[in-house]
């Protein structure tokens, strides 16, 4: 059956003198293509088409193309209505649509107009191109740039993977140094799922999260009547954790005094829950983070060294984002899989565009900023790919309230330098904001303090004679 034979033929009629030969041309196409009239029936649908949806030719012909292929994107942002409506083609919008079996098939798709030869309105065609092999082939490579469930194909990362089940099986405490949001507890996890204890629990504790007085009572428990408001004995993490592994993040937050009762436990294995006086023993392996200097805080007197020594018997170092930019690509289809599917919004993938600015940037937040911007984007975008427009540009600058990656500029600024002139001026203000005390200012701009005398060295950022140590250091 050829297409002039059916609903539509005059759009090959009037379009070409030889319709055979159009024909001929459609069925030699690699890709999916049908043409519409002016009223979406379906007028041809090349062999390609066939084999990519299951359907027949002499299924489809004359029905309505939305309700064969019930696209992604059919309902509220139809590609060939738009086409139609504004004579303005669609080129390579990564969507979806549905097979014979009622399958989603990922694809790619263009559209354009169709007029006779007095400029008059015919219909529109619309080829896709099936994105099936391509997104096997994504997940392979991701599969094989994930390791317990880390993502990262950058050397640093890699380095690290090939350590990993090592140290997990030495039965050491383990020390996880890392800026926020680099993902230190996925290590953690990793490394717990790794060990000899992986059917036992893992329990998080973040000592940065809670205040002093409760630190205490969550790490070891307390006992009915311990304190006001204690009607029952409660145990902590460490009893929770018992036979498995005790994660402590921001163990550089602790107050001296628990410090004394953590070195305790982890020399003696024993403890004592609030209110009680009889030594508790417990079976559990120990990991701490940081992302702090512990040196420093050793030399500053707010870490006892001793400690700082039982924990730091293998040191792992996790790289900031900014350092393995080599992952950007990889973690953006990542979380942009893992929104699809939690969300079944058909969003599949990020235009060069939008991911060229990605990787313009520095990420101070490091990952979980990452993850944060693609969310964003996510629940902007309507469908199929997200553009630049749907990134958060006005607060991907590191300073607050300068300009934006998209904000006008007189002189136009490459996105290196304008990424460098907003570092900058977040630096200054934060050092004037703490009295040039750089451990208070790499606060300020939730950075590490080395962090911050990188920066300031590349940057060439003056500083004064004085530190401001002392005005902070009470």
């Amino acid at each position: 059956m050829s297409c002039e034979d059916e609903p539509g033929a005059k759009i090959y009629t009037d379009l070409l003198h030889s319709p055979d030969r159009f024909e001929a041309i459609l069925s030699s196409i690699s890709e999916g293509v049908f043409t519409v009239d002016t009223s979406f029936r379906i007028a041809c649908f090349n062999q390609a088409a066939e084999r990519i949806t299951g359907f027949k030719r002499s299924e489809v012909l004359g029905q309505n193309c939305r309700e064969i292929l019930q696209g992604a994107i059919c309902k509220d942002a139809c590609a060939l209505k738009y086409t139609m409506e504004t004579g303005e083609p669609v080129v390579e919008l990564t969507t979806t649509i549905r097979d014979r079996d009622n399958q989603e098939i990922p694809v790619a798709l263009s559209t354009a107009v169709l007029h006779d030869e007095a400029g008059n309105l015919l219909g529109g065609v619309e080829s896709f191109r099936d994105l099936r092999l391509v997104e096997s082939l994504r997940r392979k490579i991701e599969q094989r740039y994930t390791f317990e469930d880390i993502i990262g194909k950058s050397q640093p990362m890699q380095s690290l993977f090939d350590i990993l089940p090592t140290i997990a099986g030495g039965g050491s405490n383990i020390l996880l140094i890392g800026e926020s949001g680099t993902g230190k507890e996925l290590f953690a996890r990793a490394l717990h799922r790794l060990g000899p204890r992986a059917d036992a629990p893992f329990v998080a504790i973040n000592s940065g999260a809670l205040p002093d007085t409760l630190i205490e009572s969550e790490l070891f428990g307390y006992r009915a009547g311990a304190f006001t408001g204690a009607n029952r004995d409660r145990p902590g993490r460490i009893a929770t954790a018992e036979g498995g592994t005790l994660f402590l993040d921001e163990i550089g937050d602790l107050p001296l005094g628990l410090q004394v009762k953590i070195l305790r436990f982890l020399q003696e294995k024993v403890y004592e829950p609030l209110g009680d006086s009889k030594p508790h023993h417990a079976d559990v392996s120990i990991i701490a983070a940081t992302n702090q200097s512990l040196e420093e805080l050793v030399a500053e007197k707010k870490f006892r060294e001793d400690l700082y020594y039982r924990l730091n018997v293998i040191r792992l170092e996790i790289p900031p984002l900014r350092d393995r930019m080599d992952d950007v690509v990889l973690l953006v289809d990542h979380f942009i899989a893992q929104l699809a599917a939690l969300r079944h919004k058909p969003i599949t993938s990020m235009a060069p565009e939008a991911l060229e600015v990605l990787l313009g940037y520095d990420y101070p937040g490091n990952v979980r900023e990452l993850q944060n911007i693609v969310e964003h984007s996510f629940v902007l975008c309507p469908g199929g790919t997200i553009l630049r427009q749907h990134l958060p540009l006005s607060r991907m600058t590191p300073h607050r309230g300068g300009s934006s990656v998209s904000a006008p500029n007189p002189h136009p600024q490459s996105p290196v330098e304008i990424q460098m002139s907003g570092q900058k001026q977040a630096i200054v203000e934060a050092l004037r904001q703490a009295g040039w005390n750089r451990q208070r200012a790499a606060d300020l701009l939730g950075i590490h303090k080395t962090t911050l005398f990188r920066r300031i060295r590349r940057l060439g950022i003056e500083l004064p004679s004085m530190d401001g140590r002392s005005r902070y250091s009470r």
